[in-house]
């Protein structure tokens, strides 16, 4: 992904958040030389990899095939180890219509996810082989703001605004916006993106970017790079 591309739908992505009454956080605006005179400050924010985070999934193809997210506060994986403490992470993501966030699950993190707005949220779904693989005949079950739902192999969710459903680590997921582009909350235990995505196909979690202009924020796939 070009950086130009990057910012473009940075702020995009800001308005649209804005449009439903939600207002990031202080150092959402924070440009490249503010996060690293304040990195002393903000190590949870850079440690904790809070902040932007937008993807193609390195295959180039946003528009069909990507995601905007924003890392709004991640807990301690050791809290989450020892059972106690800050064990849980929230976001901000949105999927605009017919995006795909392709199908994968994830090793350790159980998720809430909420449409807080916009248009219809659908969620594939699958369950697990023995082994924690893809399952093409596999359904399983999962609440839906606290009811119990069974799914069948492939079963598209369809989330109205409001509506939620609770995935755990052995459920696999694809998800897009169905009419319309979608604002949808996570929230989870720890979050660790490096580590904690399967995906069924041999795909990347973070965009390689090309630095045709400056970044106005970093992502957080930036961090290791420019705040090293």
């Amino acid at each position: 992904m070009k950086r130009s591309q990057i910012n473009d739908i940075m702020a995009e992505a800001d308005a649209f958040i804005r449009s439903f009454g939600f207002v990031l956080p202080p150092f959402a605006a924070w440009s490249p030389d503010e996060m690293r005179a304040n990195a002393d400050r903000a190590r949870a924010v850079i440690e904790g990899r809070m902040g932007w985070d937008i993807t193609d999934y390195g295959q180039g193809r946003y528009a069909e095939m990507g995601l905007f997210l924003f890392t709004l506060r991640n807990g301690r994986l050791a809290d989450l180890q020892r059972g106690g403490g800050m064990c849980y992470a929230e976001k901000l993501l949105i999927s605009k219509q017919d995006q795909l966030s392709p199908m994968h699950r994830h090793y350790l993190k159980a998720e809430d996810i909420i449409n807080r707005g916009g248009a219809t949220l659908a969620i594939e779904l699958y369950g697990s082989a023995p082994d924690g693989s893809f399952d093409g005949a596999a359904g399983g079950q999962v609440i839906c703001d606290g009811i119990a739902r069974d799914y069948a192999p492939g079963e598209v969710l369809m989330l109205a605004p409001g509506e939620s459903v609770t995935l755990m680590p052995g459920d696999w997921h694809a998800f897009w916006g169905e009419g319309g582009d979608v604002l949808i909350g996570e929230v989870s235990t720890v979050n660790d993106d490096e580590t904690d995505n399967w995906f069924r196909e041999p795909i990347g979690r973070f965009a390689e970017v090309e630095e045709d202009v400056a970044p106005t924020h970093l992502l957080v796939s930036d961090y290791g790079r420019w705040l090293a």
